[in-house]
């Protein structure tokens, strides 16, 4: 999933998914983003101006209640439906969990899976959601479900993800930042009740990229009914100069794990990695297509081909990738028959009738378009100036591997790097639990890094307990200075 094979398996446009869209009497709710943006105030100096800023007048929000009690995914309240763009042929799906706890102050948070293309419903089911699928196609409860103490919205995006679709292709993640803030925007509007809350936004992977890009977009808006606070990044792809670096390290037995490649093999990393380096410090001078695609394809041929080679499994470097149909992991084989269901998709609103868990034009799309290896990591010092950033890694992941991801946030430049850089790195423990060591965290003013003990790329999936009392911590503020 994570580099083509060769460019003659390149799809470059993604074929529109057959679908079928249901009738505006089956929604619940339509928010229109027209009557939005049609909204005039008048401010402090006295002059009108919109009360809400942002291209929304091609947008509509539909909206459905899911009935817990039909497919016992949780008990709380849930909202499921469609961001439309008529316009653009652009329709994106959402699934809404409130909080388990106390719904009326807790935040809200946005899960975005990475990929590109991979369907964030992977990370309902297979991780951090209310319920996981097991083998028999059955609900399983999740007691450490990230809606414990917060409301989730897991969003399938780009279009032509999972239950999206379009006519048209989304392959760059600036373009797909707008659909998001006017989601964002639409919901929020739909529901006040929850727009007063405190807003978060975390993700894993690809959304090393997405998240930075997204709230970028979203604090550009003076004018929003988004109370964005903080962001959240679990083993991104960010600053690949950096990170690149790191894969050697971390197949040779640097990362603290037994090394899965033999000496020679180490050795052709090492000596592949000035020229990928340079691909990459090119791609980052000129952020032109021409010189960002050779990067991606070199580098990731040069720095991540070895260890795939070797059947080991690339999301966490203690096992053999079990089942290659489904990246490594029978778990979304069971997700995917799960949301085939026609019960299932009846329940939800969904207009795709196929889901799958990944889509590798998508992928493609994106690596053609050059967007693998943009600089997104530069916008992360704006974002650093008005809200906190936390990243962190499961220290047994190859892909986005916890070396790289501790030392592009030691590397990046902002005006507190220096008292970061020598922040110590400090043991942290279980907060029910002071013996119990779960990783360790280091924190300097709005940026912290942890590294999370024994989970692969999808933290949650391998340690959801430290991953639920990492999230509860980071929503209360323990490692941000006031």
């Amino acid at each position: 999933m994570m580099f083509p094979d060769s460019f003659d398996k390149a799809n470059f446009f993604s074929q529109p998914k057959p679908h079928q869209r249901r009738g505006d009497h089956e929604w619940d709710h339509i928010m229109r983003g027209e009557e939005i943006q049609s909204v005039w105030v008048t401010n402090a100096k006295g002059e009108k101006e919109r009360e809400i800023d942002g291209k929304l007048s091609n947008y509509n929000l539909r909206t459905k209640k899911v009935d817990p009690s039909v497919l016992n995914v949780d008990t709380v309240k849930q909202y499921s439906g469609y961001l439309d763009d008529d316009k653009e042929d652009k329709h994106l799906f959402y699934w809404f969990f409130e909080s388990r706890n106390d719904p009326k102050n807790d935040p809200v948070l946005l899960w975005l899976n990475g990929g590109p293309g991979c369907s964030s419903l992977t990370g309902l089911f297979m991780e951090l959601g209310p319920s996981s699928i097991d083998k028999n196609i059955k609900v399983v409860h999740n007691p450490s479900s990230w809606n414990a103490n917060a409301s989730v919205i897991f969003l399938d995006q780009p279009v032509n993800v999972g239950f999206s679709y379009s006519g048209s292709s989304v392959s760059n993640t600036v373009a797909a930042g707008k659909d998001v803030y006017a989601l964002l925007t639409l919901f929020f509007k739909q529901f006040p009740e929850y727009a007063k809350q405190d807003f978060h936004i975390s993700g894993e992977s690809y959304a090393g990229h997405y998240i930075p890009v997204f709230a970028s977009e979203i604090l550009s808006h003076k004018k929003r009914n988004i109370n964005l606070k903080s962001v959240a990044i679990g083993n991104g792809l960010t600053d690949g100069l950096t990170q690149y670096e790191y894969y050697k390290p971390m197949a040779c037995g640097d990362g603290g794990w037994p090394a899965v490649l033999d000496k020679s093999e180490c050795q052709a990393m090492d000596n592949a990695l000035p020229r990928c380096l340079s691909l990459i410090e090119s791609c980052y001078d000129s952020e032109s297509v021409w010189r960002c695609v050779p990067a991606s394809i070199y580098c990731n041929n040069a720095m991540i081909g070895p260890y795939q080679r070797t059947g080991q499994n690339v999301y966490d470097v203690r096992g053999k990738c079990e089942d290659s149909s489904n990246l490594c992991y029978s778990e979304l084989g069971w997700i995917s028959e799960y949301l085939n269901r026609n019960e299932v998709q009846k329940a939800l609103g969904a207009e795709v009738s196929n889901y799958e868990s990944c889509n590798f034009d998508i992928n493609r799309n994106f690596l053609f378009q050059g967007d693998w290896m943009m600089p997104f990591h530069r916008l992360v010092p704006g974002i650093l100036k008005e809200i906190p950033v936390l990243v962190y890694a499961g220290d047994a992941d190859f892909i986005c591997n916890w070396l790289g991801n501790k030392a592009w946030t030691e590397a990046l430049q902002w005006p507190g790097a220096s008292s970061y850089k020598k922040a110590s790195f400090d043991d942290l423990t279980l907060s029910s639990d002071k013996k119990h060591t779960i990783g360790s965290v280091k924190s300097s003013g709005n940026f912290t890094f942890v590294r999370l003990s024994a989970a692969g790329h999808m933290v949650p999936y391998n340690q959801p307990e430290a991953s639920l009392d990492m999230l509860n911590r980071w929503l209360g503020g323990e490692w941000i200075e006031n």
